[in-house]
């Protein structure tokens, strides 16, 4: 049994599919068993290899953007549709058929009332409610790998850091770290502890935003004003003490670009002190409001058997029962060492997701206690080797597991590969929006809030 076959056999066995990806002639799969991350390549010296979603659903979009950027074809592939061709193919795209008397059909999108990314969604229904729905995406696709190939790390730590903006912070630590094992670098304890603090302060500024907007879709826009206050408050810390609100650049390969003063930790004291006196209020007025109570309990429910057979990550996981957090297992410094509970919950369901973020809130706010409180001290970066080598990296965003893989050599990059949550959470969305109401649509979607952009690169 060669590797690539060793790593089927481990998906078989029930371990959780990382990523797949391909290059001109060879294909990628990244898993992972347990701690271990195990990552195989097989040659395609004639562009076909035996497709991954004849058995495992989870790699059947991966497989279809691979074939369309790099000319892979998986054989036995379960859907050949094009993924990335929009409007150049002769026929228009063949949305997955529906049969039954009195159903129709309601397209929505690509374009969309107000500020948000492109995605088309095409429901099916059974008058109000949805039999199916069949999101297709690709719409802002930039050719991120073409992009990334040659870059040198500079331009393409920027890069990697824009893939999906609101994630810019965990992207970039990715990068960093992919970076630094593949050349064997190691940053300082006080860049690591840093890293830390601006993941928990975006995945603080994005929790409060996607319960005030499930909230503002479930018809209780209130919420949705305090919840964007207190998002504000976090924006405004981070600009006033790394100097961007979403603290874009601020970290590299080798280390940060930022560092804080007593001053600065003060002004994020304050911000934790406010948000501790202000937050349990606005969870008691969620909990108790019954029209809205009414909109989430039982609506968008997800399946564990799903959850868990999709590797889904994040929210979206936990909430179905899926006890898996990329801060604890691998796990990477300074979480290794920190105090913090991984919340689970097993309904599945828009409330639970909205409790999931509730109490990750709370563990974010005391991870940044304990880390304002224990900043090392020392430098905040080092120079790096220019040297060869490959690297993966495994990073718990808001969002759920990024994973990356790279490779370098001379300073530049050969290849770069990085995989969103999101490319796992669209289909599941899919799923669980089946046998609700269309109306629920608006908030079952954002209770998942997949990126388009972090999915299409």
């Amino acid at each position: 049994m060669n590797r690539w076959e060793e790593g089927i056999a481990r998906l078989a066995a029930g371990a959780t599919l990382l990523s797949l990806w391909g290059e001109v002639g060879r294909v990628h799969i990244a898993v992972l068993e347990g701690d271990a991350i195990s990552h195989v390549v097989r040659d395609c010296p004639d562009g076909r290899y035996p497709a991954l979603g004849a058995r495992f659903p989870q790699a059947i979009r991966l497989e279809r953007a691979a074939r369309d950027l790099y000319g892979l074809d998986p054989i036995g592939l379960p859907d050949r549709r094009p993924w990335l061709d929009h409007g150049r193919a002769p026929n228009a795209y063949p949305f997955l058929p529906v049969e039954g008397e009195g159903l129709h059909q309601i397209p929505v999108g690509p374009v969309h009332a107000g500020i948000i990314e492109p995605g088309h969604f095409r429901f099916t229904c059974d008058g109000e409610t949805v039999v199916r729905l069949e999101a297709r995406l690709g719409y802002v696709h930039r050719g991120v790998e073409r992009l990334m190939a040659g870059a040198d790390l500079d331009f393409a730590a920027k890069l990697a850091g824009r893939i999906s903006g609101d994630s810019t912070v965990a992207y970039a630590i990715a990068f960093a770290q992919a970076i630094e094992a593949a050349l064997d670098a190691a940053p300082p304890r006080r860049a690591l502890w840093l890293r830390a603090i601006m993941a928990e302060i975006e995945r603080l500024a994005n929790h409060f935003g996607d319960i005030g907007a499930i909230c503002n879709d479930g018809g209780f826009p209130l919420m949705q004003a305090h919840c964007a206050i207190l998002r504000e408050r976090v924006l405004r810390a981070a600009e006033s003490c790394f100097g961007h609100r979403l603290m874009m650049d601020c970290v590299v390969p080798g280390g940060v670009k930022s560092d804080l003063d007593l001053d600065k930790i003060k002004i994020f004291t304050a911000m934790i002190s406010e948000i501790r006196e202000r937050f349990p209020a606005l969870v008691t007025l969620y909990d108790l409001t019954a029209s809205l109570q009414d909109r989430t309990n039982g609506t968008g429910g997800l399946r564990a058997d799903l959850a868990r057979g999709f590797g889904a990550g994040g929210v979206i996981g936990r909430a179905s029962g899926r006890d898996f957090d990329a801060r604890r297992s691998p796990g990477y410094e300074p979480y290794e060492a920190a105090a913090f509970t991984v919340p689970v919950r097993t309904e599945g369901d828009v409330n639970a997701r909205v409790w999931i973020r509730i109490e990750e809130v709370e563990q974010s706010l005391g991870l940044l206690t304990q880390w304002l409180e224990t900043l090392p001290g020392g430098g905040i970066a080092v120079d790096l080797p220019r040297s060869t080598g490959e690297g993966i990296a495994l990073v718990e965003g808001f969002r759920g597991d990024i994973f990356l893989w790279l490779a370098v050599a001379g300073g530049k990059i050969r290849h770069c590969h990085a995989r969103d949550p999101s490319w796992f959470h669209w289909p599941l969305l899919e799923a669980a929006v089946e046998g609700n109401i269309i109306a629920d649509f608006p908030l079952c979607n954002k209770s998942f809030n997949g990126s388009y952009a972090g999915h299409d690169l």
